[in-house]
């Protein structure tokens, strides 16, 4: 199929194929017109790497480890011994993410309360409440 019908079919727009392709994610047959003609596995290719990305792995990381996931009913699961460990570093490095950033916001909304109320009403009106969940 040409890029098109892999766009239409996987929902992805056509530049951001190219861009998996220069990211040696994906590997179409070229055509003699210059054309890239992909294969049906390419559509669950793409879907692979947008759950991978979901996850917060960046697409250096996704070439290294896609040809060691298979996809088995609605989950990917991984096939080489060495995979395992490189995940558990990637959460790893995920949750270290999650943690600065609660750590950052807490910091900021320490700033925010300590505004006298007269500034905050005179640069934002009524200063609200922060509501969102912290865990």
């Amino acid at each position: 199929m040409r890029i098109g019908e892999l766009s239409r079919r996987t929902g992805v727009h056509e530049r951001l194929l190219r861009y998996y392709e220069e990211q040696d994610l994906l590997h179409p047959e070229r055509l003699p017109s210059g054309y890239r003609e992909y294969r049906e596995g390419d559509v669950h290719t793409v879907s692979r790497i947008r759950g991978l990305l979901a996850a917060g792995l960046n697409t250096a990381t996704i070439a290294t480890i896609l040809p060691c996931l298979r996809e088995e009913t609605d989950r990917l699961v991984p096939t080489c011994p060495d995979l395992l460990l490189h995940l558990f570093r990637e959460r790893d490095r995920i949750t270290q993410a999650i943690q600065d950033l609660r750590t950052s916001r807490e910091a900021l909304t320490r700033v925010i309360e300590a505004a006298p109320a007269e500034v905050a009403r005179s640069s934002i009106g009524p200063v609200e409440p922060d509501v969102s969940p912290t865990r």
